[in-house]
């Protein structure tokens, strides 16, 4: 099965630096993640690095645990999922972070999953689904920061 793949991005008038260390700041991110209800580093760990796992927990109830494949500060972080909700057979994503002028940062959410059946009958809905809420992530993350700095 092909993977469904999908990706949104927005223009933060802060640093790179200063918004790859705030999205992937785990005592943060359910300040500015309203996609979440939980969000927590695993096995002892207590900062997001290449081969650390997360858990995070949808508000509609869905948890998922994942494994940094990549994590290259300030410009790009990737994860795997390593166990999760039944509907996904597979499920990876990248944040990738562009400073363009001095204190203007491009950040890119990019999706990729594949889902098991029934729930690949339903595909269009799902992607529908996660790219809403991630624009609405990244519109948060964008409100978020303003506040912060």
């Amino acid at each position: 099965m092909k993977a469904i793949k999908f990706s949104e991005k927005i223009n933060i008038n802060s640093t790179q630096e200063i918004v790859f260390d705030y999205t992937q700041n785990y005592d943060e991110r359910l300040s500015w993640d309203t996609f979440l209800k939980e969000a927590k580093l695993i096995g002892g760990a207590t900062k997001a690095d290449k081969g650390v796992r997360a858990y995070c927990v949808a508000k509609m109830g869905l948890g998922m645990e994942t494994e940094y494949v990549s994590f290259s500060r300030p410009k790009v972080t990737a994860i795997k999922m390593t166990r999760g909700p039944f509907l996904f057979k597979t499920f990876s994503g990248s944040w990738t972070f562009n400073e363009f002028n001095q204190g203007i940062t491009e950040v890119i959410f990019l999706y990729s999953f594949t889902l098991r059946f029934p729930f690949n009958l339903f595909t269009y809905f799902i992607k529908r689904n996660l790219q809403a809420n991630v624009r609405q992530r990244l519109l948060d993350l964008r409100r978020s920061i303003g506040k912060s700095e």
